[in-house]
């Protein structure tokens, strides 16, 4: 009896002895229950591009409780970067999401200093460049899809005023509100561009750079001078709502629309407002946080395309969303054909950046892309690559 008794708890302990060493083994000894996250911010909920990233952290606390505790930096400048993003760190913060482009250089070199942290910075392509660091991490939606989308609904209303006669095809004319002449933003107006002119062949575009993320006064009186020049549709790649109102306050005396990013523009633009979409940061950002909590690499655990440290997706995996269709005002038949188009987008059956068009690289004019072999755009990297604007089709307005 005795002896069954022995027998009976060396079992016992056997088995937990198993379950804590599996439990080792598969989970690691760097499993958190409770983990810091710092962001970063170069806006505020003011701000479209900042309430993007907002509304993710929201889903994120939410989703995690009191599990994930948060210290949020706002308003947050480049040349701040540094100071904020240090303070971070002496916070112990397990993982650090910076959110702007001008962030990158100094995030990647404050992983240097702290490999026990996790930077993960949206929307730079400097991950895997040397000097590599395991913990310095880019992510981005594939964002040119949604640039696409976005110029088939303009390009279809721009379609509706042409056939119903209240626009002659020499007057289909587009205008962007550019923030810098950054690839970025390049391949995003292209993007949207190409997607107007799958609609009608006859469109071409003026650009106005404002050379800030986030300037609303300078973002309004832009998009003015470009309707006044002529523009029927006006889209932009810049954070606040300055271009929709635009639109909507110009709207009386002239013919225009405007597409949106970020947010919806419906409430600030409702008769011109046709359409907005986002990137949504919360896939990304969620996988690098249940990473960080099980010890786990974050691009094993991220759902995306992924290429050494730099992850990204787009319609497929719902990184990019439609936010609105305007549909009291859009062309019939604009949900149906944005269905179509994001179809072909999650099936990988075709390429945005191809076409009978000459491209020239802004800073170097002996740079030149011919588009008829087209160029596939996010191959590598999560951020933007192309960096050519079409001869004669796109104008670069000077500032005045």
């Amino acid at each position: 009896m005795r002896n069954k008794t022995v027998i009976t708890l060396f079992t016992v302990l056997l088995v937990i002895v198993s379950v804590y060493c599996v439990k080792w083994l598969f989970l690691g000894s760097s499993v958190k229950e409770h983990i810091k996250v710092g962001f970063i911010y170069n806006g505020d909920a003011g701000t479209a591009y900042t309430n993007n990233f907002i509304s993710a952290e929201e889903d994120i606390k939410n989703q995690f409780g009191d599990s994930v505790e948060f210290s949020v930096r706002y308003n947050v400048s480049e040349s701040e970067a540094e100071r904020q993003l240090q303070e971070l760190a002496n916070e112990k913060c397990d993982i650090i999401f910076a959110t702007s482009y001008g962030y990158g250089e100094k995030t990647k070199e404050m992983a240097s200093k702290y490999p026990d942290i996790q930077f993960c910075q949206a929307t730079c392509s400097n991950a895997n460049e040397d000097p590599y660091y395991s913990n310095y991490h880019n992510y981005m939606g594939a964002v040119y899809q949604g640039r696409y989308v976005a110029g088939v609904v303009a390009g279809m209303k721009m379609k509706e005023l042409i056939d119903n006669g209240e626009l002659e095809k020499e007057q289909a004319k587009a205008g962007y509100v550019a923030a810098y002449p950054y690839a970025e933003v390049i391949s995003g107006y292209t993007a949207f561009f190409l997607g107007v002119r799958s609609v009608v062949p006859e469109v071409v575009m003026s650009v106005k750079y404002t050379n800030s993320w986030n300037n609303y006064s300078l973002e309004k009186k832009y998009a003015k001078e470009l309707i006044e020049d002529g523009c029927v549709v006006i889209s932009q790649h810049s954070d606040t709502g300055g271009p929709a109102v635009a639109c909507e306050q110009m709207s009386s005396n002239y013919q225009v629309y405007h597409v949106g990013y970020n947010q919806s523009m419906t409430d600030i633009a409702p008769s011109t407002s046709l359409f907005s979409f986002r990137i949504n940061w919360g896939h990304y950002e969620t996988a690098a946080i249940k990473a960080v909590m099980n010890g786990k690499k974050i691009e094993d655990i991220a759902d995306g395309n992924i290429n050494g440290n730099d992850v990204w997706a787009g319609f497929d995996k719902d990184w990019i969303q439609i936010l609105d269709i305007n549909e009291i005002i859009a062309a019939d038949g604009t949900k149906e054909k944005v269905d179509e188009v994001i179809r072909q987008f999650e099936s990988n059956d075709f390429n945005v950046f191809q076409g009978d068009y000459i491209g020239v690289n802004p800073y170097d004019e002996t740079d030149v892309i011919d588009l008829k072999k087209g160029y596939i755009e996010n191959e590598k990297t999560s951020a933007p690559t192309f960096n050519y604007v079409l001869r004669d089709v796109i104008t670069i307005i000077a500032n005045q």
